[in-house]
């Protein structure tokens, strides 16, 4: 899948501009299945693009730039909340006419996934958790101390200074650029604005009004988390698959993305099976 997809855009009802990418190689006679993809803080939908070959055969991949993040509008102070990024994850599926649908995310798009199905649980079919506690509020790493950085090296030189414990052993230095590249291009005072909100985040108490079958994929080795406090998450979820990627660190969705859409495509197909 090129990454020059064409994307579209849609206003939200606070009046910001929030782009989107639709893939849909999926069989035309089969009843339409919506897929949603969150991507990860410090970057855009471009970054889930190896994810697409392998679910837009089966679901219609949409991918929107979250608020502030690559080609959408950057909110005002009173536009960044929680609340409101499900709020444009429901109406972006309203834009799209789809009632109900399947949600993916990767670490913060995963706690925005988690939110829009405690909030709009009648809207979601399914849920997937790719490397997210439930909130930062109780992670292991204070994103203050990332804000502190990045206001003294700027996000390139954040980023640079970090990349190999993000991707210890990588080998392919063309990746290791190109990841740069592409979370650089965040706005700084946004990136600082959404981690400082995403640290007051602790959805323990009201994971069990997820009540759609959900996926949790967590690294072995995060430095956001341990395992046992990614397993808060299939305690109090119902309907809960729990897989641990041993020996990686937190950014999988990036480092080993195939085998992350992968265990989301076998998840999808099974509980529609059902």
């Amino acid at each position: 899948m090129p990454l020059s997809s064409i994307m579209e855009s849609f206003t939200a009802s606070d009046g910001l501009t929030i782009k989107y990418v639709v893939e849909d190689f999926s069989d035309p006679w089969l009843p339409q299945d919506t897929l949603i993809l969150i991507h990860a803080a410090m970057g855009s939908s471009r970054r889930l693009y190896k994810w697409v070959p392998i679910l837009a055969r089966h679901f219609r991949v949409v991918r929107p730039d979250m608020r502030g993040h690559g080609q959408s509008g950057i909110p005002g102070p009173e536009q960044l909340s929680l609340k409101r990024l499900t709020q444009d994850v429901v109406e972006l599926a309203d834009h799209l006419r789809c009632p109900k649908f399947h949600l993916a995310g990767s670490s913060a798009g995963a706690i925005v996934a988690m939110q829009t199905a405690i909030d709009h649980p009648e809207r979601v079919k399914t849920v997937g958790n790719f490397a997210s506690t439930p909130g930062l509020k109780n992670s292991q790493i204070d994103p203050q101390v990332w804000v502190r950085k990045i206001r003294e090296k700027g996000l390139r030189g954040f980023l640079e200074e970090t990349i190999h414990d993000r991707f210890p052993g990588a080998v392919d230095p063309g990746f290791l650029s190109w990841f740069i590249d592409e979370s650089a291009r965040t706005n700084e005072d946004l990136f600082c604005r959404f981690a400082s909100m995403m640290k007051e985040v602790d959805q323990t108490d009201r994971l069990h009004e997820i009540k759609c079958p959900m996926i949790t994929v967590v690294p072995g080795h995060d430095p956001l988390g341990t395992v046992s406090q990614y397993k808060v998450i299939p305690d109090r979820v119902a309907d809960c698959e729990f897989v641990v990627y041993e020996g990686l660190q937190h950014n999988i969705t990036d480092a080993v993305p195939e085998r992350c859409a992968e265990d989301l495509l076998r998840f999808l197909l099974k509980h529609r099976a059902r």
